[in-house]
């Protein structure tokens, strides 16, 4: 079962707006020699929704490649049929799970997200992680449809970012006895999550800190709470300065300050402000990112 820091991979881009394939290869050994779990490419964070099916093949492709961590591939989509492409595609790649967001814009009804879901899983044998992000979907998956897909053998947890602890008991309440974990889809939430029973965080802000993310994960499964509260409030300016503004704007700006590979935004995206910049780096240079 995968558990611990799963960092929500940005997808660099070059001068050209290509993928940036060595720039995202350096990134994921940044991220693997900073002690992750796994990694999670084209999700929100990577862009998903402006890469094309043959771009979106070639990022998870390229992660497959080169990690030796497990590579959990964004492979949703509000169109069915498209989410199953793309979760074939993954399969085939070598992903060792996908990633699937509730369907977006559509609004299905309960009956329509069972049935979404319970193709893709009936339809492509690979283990899937479900992701309930109202802010973003505008729809919330509710606990009790969670529970109903938990019964399918091969989807094994979800990423839980609707920000609602209570939502999140109510769904480790009606999954306890499934074999089905649920990670935090929260940065600022991993360790409160964690508390209740959650197995970890796939995780925005590790893009640029794994290292302090992971010590938090790992002193809290130690039995270190007071070690795990104090990186939760160390780490809490950079997580309130990564969203100041859409996901990923700010992070992307954040790993290119840290020297990493990040290139330009896709449109409908345009740069972080000048005044969230400064805060971003001065959250950065609080915990030493950069100097």
């Amino acid at each position: 079962m995968i558990d611990g820091v799963l960092p929500a991979l940005i997808t660099p881009f070059t001068r050209d707006d290509e993928i940036d394939k060595e720039g995202f290869q350096q990134n994921i050994e940044f991220l693997i020699k900073g002690g992750v779990s796994g990694i999670v490419p084209c999700g929100t964070t990577g862009e998903s929704a402006t890469l094309s099916i043959k771009e979106h093949e070639k990022v998870i492709d390229i992660a497959v490649e080169c990690s030796t961590v497990p590579v959990i591939a964004g492979t949703g989509s509000n169109n069915t049929t498209e989410a199953l492409e793309l979760t074939r595609s993954a399969k085939d790649a070598g992903a060792d799970a996908a990633l699937l967001i509730t369907p977006y814009y559509n609004k299905p009804n309960d009956r329509g997200m069972l049935a979404h879901f319970r193709k893709v899983a009936n339809e492509v044998d690979i283990p899937l992680i479900l992701y309930n992000v109202p802010s973003r979907t505008g729809i919330n998956m509710k606990p009790d449809v969670i529970a109903r897909l938990a019964e399918e053998s091969n989807i094994i947890g979800i990423k839980e970012a609707s920000g609602n602890l209570d939502q999140v008991t109510q769904i480790l309440e009606l999954t306890q006895d499934e074999d089905f974990v649920v990670f935090s889809g929260d940065d600022g939430l991993t360790l409160p999550i964690m508390a209740i029973g959650g197995v970890g965080v796939i995780s925005v802000v590790a893009n640029v800190a794994p290292k302090l993310m992971v010590s938090l994960v790992e002193a809290f499964k130690n039995g270190d709470l007071k070690e795990a509260q104090r990186l939760h409030l160390a780490l809490a300016p950079l997580v309130r300065a990564v969203f100041l503004e859409t996901n990923p704007i700010p992070i992307k700006k954040a790993v290119e300050l840290i020297g990493l590979h990040a290139g330009d935004l896709r449109l409908p995206l345009a740069p972080i402000s000048e005044d969230n910049e400064k805060k971003l780096k001065a959250a950065l240079n609080d915990l030493h990112l950069i100097e």
